[in-house]
């Protein structure tokens, strides 16, 4: 959460020249409800089952760019979909920045607690571990532009497909 997956993932597939989705969009388009309101009416398991059902469409061997939730790599299922689909990029960002990126935004409904701060520390905790195991880069946001980002994951694409 406010690692910068979608802005970063939007300025990449333009770069390459690919398609981009945005999971947690394709869900809401799907369902025709918010991603808040999902939560409240089926819970965090039912957002996490639709999510999974998003992932498995979208993985479909179709070459894309895809930001997926923070929360996908909980499901070892959907671990070992990314890892079969492509090239994962993990985007990094210290807990100072997460606090500062996602303060103004009441759509996170994780972070609706008494203190967001320890919640994403306490988010980072559980999920650092899974993050790690699916990438193949890991690309630390807090010291550059989205730009610099996407131009950083788009050198090391192309040194992959040289080699």
């Amino acid at each position: 959460m406010g690692a910068g997956k979608s802005t970063i993932g939007k300025l990449l597939a333009a770069q390459l020249g690919l398609p981009f989705a945005d999971s947690d969009k394709v869900l809401e388009d799907r369902t025709g409800a918010d991603i808040p309101w999902i939560f409240d009416v089926e819970g965090e398991a039912g957002f996490r089952r639709r999510e999974s059902e998003v992932l498995g469409d979208l993985c479909n061997g179709v070459a894309q760019v895809i930001a997926t939730g923070g929360g996908i790599v909980l499901k070892a299922e959907n671990r070992e979909l990314l890892k079969q689909g492509g090239f994962i990029v993990y985007l990094r960002a210290s807990l100072d920045q997460l606090v500062e990126r996602t303060s103004k935004n009441s759509n996170r409904p994780l972070l609706q607690v008494a203190d967001p701060r320890a919640k994403l520390a306490e988010i980072l905790e559980q999920r650092e571990a899974y993050y790690a195991e699916v990438a193949d880069l890991v690309c630390d946001t807090d010291n550059c532009t989205p730009k610099q980002a996407a131009q950083l994951v788009a050198d090391r694409l192309a040194e992959q497909s040289a080699t």
